[in-house]
């Protein structure tokens, strides 16, 4: 679908519009934060903990804007409606400035780019890759070691590059969480290393409402073969099994893997958007 409009600071302009100065140097520098939020037959999935998201980076890389969440929310709204956008997904942009006031905000609605449905069955492949970012609670514009790595994911034929720390743990995908599963129990890295995903949220509160517990525990790829399997999330993916990690096969048929697969589709179409 083509989206003939995109919003700048709440105000709806042409697409063809949209543009960023060469000369604009915090987009340069990566000096910016933002949100991917899914658009679906016309619901917004859990629009106010992406906002809260989106607030919380700002804070945490020093970005000044005179934004509000009720104000970005509005402008979600409007943008959605000027383009008939009812399945999309909406990119919101916010790049810093000198001030406050110069700190511009961009929407803009995608096609989103949903997985083959043959992996939810069979699997996705991942790769390992050395790399931790500097701000792990900040969503921010800053990607080019997780473009990298995950360039080169693409490169094995992989779906992502999981990221491995100093300390030889896996903490998240370039884009996506990362979970390992057995029996009931679902292990998440330490949370104070991750991206706290919106996707992971709801995926974890619908495990805990449905009798599975959650512990985070730092994972080495060489730990994966003592699990059932494990998985990745993510805004447009959702729960994706993981069918190997480099040259390590996993379990993608897990009993408590697939519940928890259809547990979370069916929160998803009852949800109404909220968490």
């Amino acid at each position: 679908m083509e989206f003939n409009y995109f919003s700048r600071n709440g105000e709806m302009l042409p697409i063809v519009d949209a543009a960023v100065p060469l000369s604009n140097i915090e987009y340069q520098y990566g000096f910016g934060v933002y949100e991917t939020i899914r658009i679906a037959n016309g619901t917004i999935f859990f629009l106010d903990d992406h906002l809260e998201r989106l607030i919380e980076s700002a804070q945490i890389i020093g970005l000044e804007h005179s934004f509000t969440s009720t104000v970005i929310a509005s402008s979600i709204q409007q943008l959605i409606e000027k383009n008939s956008a009812h399945t999309c997904n909406v990119k919101l942009l916010l790049v810093g400035g000198r001030t406050a006031a110069d700190a511009p905000l961009n929407i803009l609605c995608l096609n989103p780019l949903f997985p083959d449905k043959k992996l939810y069955r069979d699997g996705v492949a991942c790769i390992t890759y050395a790399y931790e970012r500097a701000f792990p609670h900040a969503k921010t514009l800053n990607m080019l070691q997780s473009y990298l790595a995950y360039r080169k994911a693409k490169e094995a034929g992989a779906y992502d590059a999981l990221l491995i720390d100093h300390e030889g743990n896996i903490t998240e995908g370039t884009r996506t969480n990362f979970f390992c599963i057995k029996d009931g129990t679902i292990f998440s890295p330490p949370e104070e290393k991750i991206l706290l995903g919106v996707t992971r949220k709801a995926v974890l509160k619908v495990a805990a409402e449905n009798g599975f517990t959650v512990e985070q525990r730092s994972i080495k790829p060489a730990d994966l073969a003592n699990y059932d399997g494990a998985f990745i999330t993510s805004t447009s993916s959702k729960i994706l099994p993981i069918q190997s990690v480099d040259r390590m096969q996993l379990n993608v048929d897990a009993q408590s893997f697939r519940e928890l697969m259809n547990l979370f589709d069916t929160f998803l179409d009852s949800c109404e958007g909220k968490l």
